[in-house]
């Protein structure tokens, strides 16, 4: 009897002990903070408790026992958000063994990036370190390069929204889908082929041929999944046989769901719109490299924007070679809500240098920090939760001594889902290695 009341005893003084062990409290006081909800507030101070910002202000209350950085100096931003990335499901692209982003299969609706995210990529922290709190990781090929379109599957999946902190992929998952991935089918008679490393002419009517098949096949597809529905909300009727393609689509064809839509020519883009209006689909536009010279098409049709990178040559010959600087600016003036992605994993750290190149070319300093932190929130549906610093959100911050978009800013402080990460990555440990080699 005197051990079990021992035992007893010990539950209930660990109980006792748990929040304050598990749930340690945080407060950032005397910086400079960017809320992006209002002004920036000066020597105000944030308080983070139970993975949530508690409170935030000028005249905040230290709680007792809170664990308080010193942000004398120092700036807070809302963590940064890398809207379309490969994190986690690729480490060394010439190793095909390391890349999982997709699988065989054009059109594979279904598949969700979730099932396939290595959480010890060192991607991770190393994207982690240079203020990258949380990003889209998405499957399937192409995503804004220079040779092309989509490329790839033309549905490869489902992309998750995860924190860049988490020993599993559970525990690092936000939302498992934020959308459905569409590689528009890209009309380009010059393609290049890495065979020769040289470019190659098609006939326009080989491409308009192959084009209007796949949109046709793409038209089938969305037409199968709106029968289904109309058959799913019969409570499956006897013989009825399910289709786990159909079923992922049921959610895109009912408004439900976005559809990421992957296009970057002139031709393409506009294609894409008329495609997604006739459908009546909920569309997000990504890559975008010649989205300045539809931005009225785009306006008018309330489509959002995820941008790849400006670091990027003009995607035409003929074209300004300041076109990729200028093209987000262009955007926003034109009222079309942007935001920036890097559709990579390796190059997911250089987030805030993308949207820096924007700034000398007509995007206001604080509309490019908006692109990563609030902007691609809004677009993916969870500015509820992130982008900006409020009471109630998930405390997904990041501490610099200067302007994050700034190349010489260093991240002194990340936390995410409330916790301060480890800045340690492979970068800085062979920076270490190599610079304390013999003389």
């Amino acid at each position: 009897m005197k051990t079990a009341a021992r035992v007893a005893l010990i539950i209930l003084m660990l109980g006792a002990l748990a929040p304050a062990l598990f749930a340690q409290t945080y407060a950032i006081q005397g910086a400079k903070i960017y809320t992006l909800a209002g002004p920036p507030i000066e020597n105000g101070t944030v308080v983070v408790r139970d993975g949530k910002i508690a409170a935030v202000g000028a005249n905040v209350q230290v709680p007792a026992g809170a664990q308080v950085i010193d942000g004398k100096g120092l700036q807070v931003y809302p963590g940064l958000f890398d809207a379309y990335s490969r994190l986690g499901l690729t480490e060394i692209g010439a190793v095909s063994a390391t890349v999982d982003i997709s699988e065989l299969g054009e059109y594979m609706p279904h598949l969700v990036a979730y099932t396939a995210i290595h959480p010890a990529s060192d991607h991770i922290p190393v994207a982690r370190a240079n203020g990258i709190t949380h990003a889209v990781s998405a499957p399937g090929g192409g995503g804004g390069g220079f040779f092309g379109g989509g490329g790839g599957s033309v549905m490869p999946g489902q992309p998750t929204l995860i924190n860049l902190d988490g020993w599993t992929v559970e525990e690092m998952a936000v939302r498992k889908s934020v959308g459905m991935i569409l590689n528009w089918p890209s009309m380009q008679t010059r393609t290049f082929d890495f065979a020769t490393f040289e470019f190659r002419q098609r006939p326009f009517t080989d491409v308009k041929k192959e084009y209007e098949e796949k949109v046709a096949k793409l038209e089938e597809w969305f037409e199968a999944a709106r029968h289904y529905a109309q058959a799913a909300k019969q409570q499956w009727p006897a013989g009825f046989e399910r289709d786990q393609k159909l079923e992922a689509l049921v959610p895109v064809v009912k408004g439900e769901m976005p559809v990421i839509v992957l296009a970057n020519s002139e031709r393409d883009i506009k294609n894409a719109l008329e495609f997604v209006a006739k459908h009546k689909l909920k569309a997000i536009l990504a890559g975008g490299r010649e989205a300045w010279k539809v931005k009225d098409e785009i306006k008018k049709a309330g489509v959002p924007v995820i941008l790849s990178g400006t670091q990027a040559l003009p995607n035409e010959e003929d074209d300004p070679y300041d076109k990729p600087f200028t093209n987000p600016g262009e955007l926003h003036a034109a009222g079309i809500l942007i935001a920036f992605a890097t559709f990579d994993s390796s190059d997911s750290r250089t987030l805030p240098y993308e949207a820096a190149n924007a700034v000398p070319f007509g995007l206001p300093w604080e509309e490019a920090l908006k692109a990563i932190t609030i902007n691609p929130a809004q677009i993916l549906g969870v500015s509820d939760q992130f982008g900006s610093i409020e009471v109630g959100k998930v405390a997904n911050l990041v501490v610099t001594n200067g302007d994050p978009l700034e190349i010489q800013t260093e991240f002194k402080h990340v936390f995410i889902n409330g916790k301060p990460v480890s800045l340690e990555n492979r970068h800085h440990q062979l920076y270490e290695k190599y610079r304390s080699r013999p003389k």
